[in-house]
């Protein structure tokens, strides 16, 4: 479904729920599926996350995840180690084509049995569980962190855990000790030093424990760029902790630099934009928050500022190669932006072409990021049922803040009969 979306002001003060973290929940189910008692609260409703969850919880030969590129790491890892089960892991024709080879070799030198079905080093992978017991195991550093969350996951169910040497300058940290801190919430010792991590396997029978998904930042980045965007505004969201496992909480300092001002009370925290706030130029290295490239560029292109983003090297492997689609969208904008493997930079212009359509690439995050720019031009969203990977409540949630998203031809502004499913 393809929607036309404007917004000339908003309803404030607003107050949304936003459900638990995607990152945060997918690591939880894993240890879920190894740890059956551990119970989960405030689970996200995304896409991946259901995926996710009846992966783990089916008995099927044939597992099919999708778009869902965590899912696809994550279980590529469990069903290696899940002894006496053999599976064939596969996914959507944007999976196929999405690397996987730097986890297929790692888990291999730990004694895993896993072959390609098709080209060698991409999905569909056929997975025969073992019972692993070496532990010793290096992979490169800069590659996805998903890949090295997987095989931390797994270590505890492991009977020697996992000594793992990372390779190399280490990419997007963050998601590494969240990881960590999810595993040390359970009860298992981990230790991070220079490029090794260890994690003991967990011996003891696991006391019966609940564990409450902090809500996800990635989702709350679009309304930061919401209030930036905005002459004035005021939006609350929760559920949300001023200290936080996930990186993207980097959103506040960075969206500080755009005016926007975050005030935490309990587990909310408020979004407010500052008046007579002088912008400037960004140059920000988000190597370990890359999520958020797409949201922060179009905020500046809105904002009418320049940026130089670097540090973006993994997002060519994501749902789509996001440089260049962003490239490609943006340009159709009249933006003058260019970018290289691992940088962006967009040039500062006032200049933003009404009514373009954004094309999506199958990508949740093209969806929503450039989603805030209705506050400044009208704009068209093809494929705008994409962002249940993630966010599926999310243009109603827009709408609540009073902006009108209308399939194409509907004057109406009405969504209620799209099926986003």
């Amino acid at each position: 479904m393809n929607l036309f979306l404007q917004a000339s002001s908003l309803q404030l003060p607003a107050s949304i729920s936003i459900t638990g973290s995607k990152s945060e929940t997918n690591r939880l189910l894993l240890l879920q599926a190894l740890f059956p008692n551990i119970t989960l609260a405030n689970t996200s409703n995304s896409d991946d996350s259901e995926v996710m969850q009846k992966a783990l919880k089916g008995n099927e030969s044939l597992v099919d995840i999708h778009h869902a590129g965590t899912a696809m790491r994550f279980l590529t890892a469990y069903f290696a180690v899940n002894e006496g089960r053999e599976v064939i892991l596969t996914g959507s024709q944007r999976m196929t084509e999405r690397p996987i080879k730097v986890l297929v070799e790692a888990l291999q030198q730990l004694g895993a049995q896993i072959s390609y079905e098709n080209q060698e080093g991409y999905p569909p992978i056929r997975i025969k569980g073992q019972k692993i017991t070496a532990n010793k195991v290096s992979i490169p550093a800069n590659v996805s962190s998903q890949y090295i969350s997987a095989l931390l996951l797994v270590a505890p169910k492991l009977k020697n855990g996992i000594e793992l040497n990372l390779v190399g300058e280490i990419t997007s940290i963050p998601y590494i000790k969240m990881t960590l801190a999810l595993l040390h919430e359970i009860g298992v010792v981990t230790h991070f030093e220079g490029n090794t991590i260890t994690v003991k396997p967990l011996t003891t029978s696991l006391k019966p424990q609940t564990i409450t998904v902090e809500s996800d930042w990635s989702s709350a980045s679009y309304f930061f760029s919401i209030v930036a965007l905005s002459q004035e505004a005021s939006i609350t969201l929760s559920s949300y902790n001023k200290s936080s496992l996930q990186g993207d909480s980097a959103l506040v300092e960075i969206y500080a630099k755009m005016g926007v001002e975050t005030r935490f009370e309990e587990n909310k925290m408020t979004l407010v934009k500052l008046p007579n706030f002088k912008l400037e130029t960004l140059n920000l290295d988000l190597n370990h928050t890359p999520d958020i490239a797409q949201t922060i560029v179009v905020t500046c292109l809105g904002l009418g500022i320049g940026c130089h983003l670097t540090g973006l090297h993994t997002l060519k492997i994501k749902e789509t190669d996001r440089l260049e689609a962003l490239r490609i969208e943006l340009t159709k904008l009249g933006a003058n932006i260019t970018v290289t493997n691992e940088s962006l930079t967009l040039v500062a212009s006032n200049q933003i072409n009404p009514n373009v359509t954004i094309a999506t690439y199958n990508d949740h995050r093209m969806a929503m990021a450039f989603a805030p720019l209705a506050l400044k031009v009208p704009i068209n969203i093809e494929n705008a049922e994409v962002v249940s990977k993630s966010y599926p409540d999310f243009w109603e949630d827009l709408k609540g803040l009073g902006f009108s998203c209308a399939p194409f031809g509907d004057a109406s502004g009405q969504i209620s009969e799209i099926n986003y499913i």
